[in-house]
């Protein structure tokens, strides 16, 4: 059989590209450090009949009348917002992704900008930079204990359950939780109490935002959900930027409508380095690095092979997004 030929749209960790070439893949890769633009993503796939991309491309419905010869995706990703899943299931292309392999990493993320909003940490460190660094002055620049505090998490996944475990374990937190169903078997060690929106709102000192994206989850956190937060409540979020309106977080801060906030995910990505939200106190941003651990990584770049590997092997694909391209619905006759 011919080998099947696969393009790589980023420089991933190689351990995956390696079980590709070992197993017999043409392996090409985007080496350039610019990243690759749509028109170039559909060239190269042209000459190919498998794509490894990562959740930066834009994989939409002209993408696949493009490229509608290949036979499978791989993403290097747990989310998968920049697919048209419709078009790919429309002309049978399968899709994998990579969930779980970033679930500690993104915890550990979230976590941190928690603290690091409380105790104004970001902040504090650039007045030393600045040469700020005064006398001491016993009632500034104080920031706030998390010990007993309520947690609430915005879609408890397996990436909201890590957080869970750590503000449970670390400050005995009360975690309350939202998504669009109960979970089926609540985790008891972690005492997990389901509420509605506005009282998740209402209750929380902290939210932490872990929810996909979609369309009901677009611009939710907004200048009415921010109005019903607590005026001492933490907002964190480490899922996509477009799930909260960054004006209107802004004027929610800036009004003292909540204390502070912690991103790892901002709207646009990457961020203007003028945007208010940078020179605020009580504000943590980081530049999307969720999964920016060595572990995380590795992992995700061998997952994204294996769903590859199993897809040529037997067509079974162990990390896929959309199973209906091999079980089609029937159609009915009218």
């Amino acid at each position: 059989m011919t080998p099947k030929k696969v393009f790589i749209s980023n420089a991933f960790p190689l351990n995956g590209i390696e079980l590709l070439k070992n197993a017999g893949f043409l392996v090409t890769i985007w080496e350039d450090d610019k990243p690759i633009k749509q028109d170039e993503l559909i060239e190269k796939c042209k000459a190919h009949q498998v794509l490894f991309c990562s959740s930066k491309d834009k994989i939409d419905k002209r993408f696949f009348n493009e490229c509608a010869h290949l036979e499978m995706i791989s993403q290097f990703a747990a989310g998968y917002d920049n697919i048209d899943v419709s078009e790919a299931n429309r002309l049978g292309i399968p899709i994998g992704y990579t969930p779980n392999a970033m679930n500690e990493a993104t915890a550990d993320i979230a976590f941190g900008l928690m603290i690091a909003t409380a105790r104004k940490m970001f902040f504090m460190h650039k007045t030393i930079l600045n040469g700020e660094w005064g006398q001491f002055k016993p009632t500034a620049n104080l920031g706030m204990e998390l010990k007993n505090k309520t947690l609430g998490i915005f879609g408890l996944g397996r990436i909201g359950i890590e957080m869970a475990k750590r503000c449970r374990g670390a400050y005995n937190m009360k975690i309350i939780y939202h998504n669009r169903k109960p979970l089926q078997e609540p985790l008891k060690e972690l005492d997990l109490t389901y509420v509605d929106f506005n009282k998740l709102l209402a209750e929380s000192d902290v939210i932490s935002v872990h929810c996909p994206l979609h369309a009901a989850t677009i611009g939710i956190f907004d200048k009415n959900a921010f109005r019903q937060m607590k005026p001492t409540a933490i907002f964190i979020n480490t899922a996509r930027g477009l799930v909260h309106n960054e004006r209107d977080l802004i004027e929610a801060l800036q009004n003292k409508t909540i204390w502070g906030a912690g991103l790892d995910v901002t709207n646009p990505e990457p961020m203007l380095p003028n945007n208010p939200l940078l020179q605020m106190e009580n504000v943590s941003v980081l530049p999307h690095i969720g999964s920016a651990t060595f572990e995380a990584r590795e992992e995700m770049s061998k997952l994204a092979a294996e769903n590859i590997l199993g897809f040529y092997k037997n067509k079974q694909i162990p990390h896929l997004i959309n199973p209906e391209v091999f079980n089609p619905k029937p159609t009915q006759n009218i």
